[in-house]
């Protein structure tokens, strides 16, 4: 948080706020520590307060970056795949990988759709669709509706907590990050309620499976 307070404190105002804004979303799609979702609602949030930041450049640059990145991460997954790197090959990334692949082949609409506000969940879905073979067209067109909604809920979020402390820059927007992280927790548990399985974790099948696959390496180690 002192991090992305002191971004936005240096740069507010000028226009290299928004191609930094740009960037982060952009990377965050592919890697998911960079917290882009927290650096679109602080941004909003101070719009909001008359820091001088144009929430109208927000959004179109959070949605652009938010797409372009989960394009990139689908190009990566169908070009590497989804065991070339060891981490790839931890039980509970394969796990989650699994879960991905099943889901895409049931709903993959709703799934890309809401994949998107999910940190980490965003990028297994997205490698995993380039790595299967999602149809490319498709998941264009998917991933440019998620992040254009992704990119209007987060300054939304913003935007509300700014209109609520617009004496207080830096409160609004820490209330709005929490009230957004807050958000996208609650958007987890409801995908794992409805779902019955949360993304990392395994159908009865894919226990069996996973197993099968544990004990052949071992033999083969």
């Amino acid at each position: 948080m002192d991090g992305i307070n002191s971004f936005i404190l240096s740069t507010a105002g000028s226009p290299w706020v928004y191609i930094g804004l740009f960037l982060c979303c952009l990377i965050d799609g592919f890697f998911p520590p960079v917290p882009s979702e927290s650096l679109v609602v602080a941004l909003a949030s101070l719009a909001m307060s008359g820091a001088g930041v144009n929430i109208w450049l927000i959004i179109p640059a959070a949605a652009l970056g938010a797409f372009l990145g989960d394009n990139l991460a689908y190009l990566m997954g169908r070009g590497i795949g989804m065991d070339r790197f060891a981490w790839m090959r931890r039980p509970k990334t394969r796990r989650s990988f699994a879960w991905a692949r099943h889901e895409l082949e049931k709903r993959s609409v709703s799934l890309i759709l809401v994949a998107r506000f999910i940190p980490v969940g965003r990028v297994v879905v997205n490698l995993t669709a380039g790595a299967t073979g999602f149809p490319r067209r498709r998941f264009v067109f998917l991933t440019a509706i998620s992040g254009a909604v992704w990119a209007a809920y987060s300054v939304a979020i913003g935007a509300i907590a700014g209109a609520w402390f617009t004496e207080h820059h830096l409160l609004g927007v820490v209330v709005g990050v929490s009230g957004a992280l807050v958000l996208g927790l609650v958007i987890d548990r409801i995908i794992t309620v409805v779902r019955g399985t949360a993304p990392g974790a395994p159908r009865p099948a894919e226990d069996t499976e996973q197993a099968e696959d544990d004990e052949s390496t071992r033999k083969a180690a």
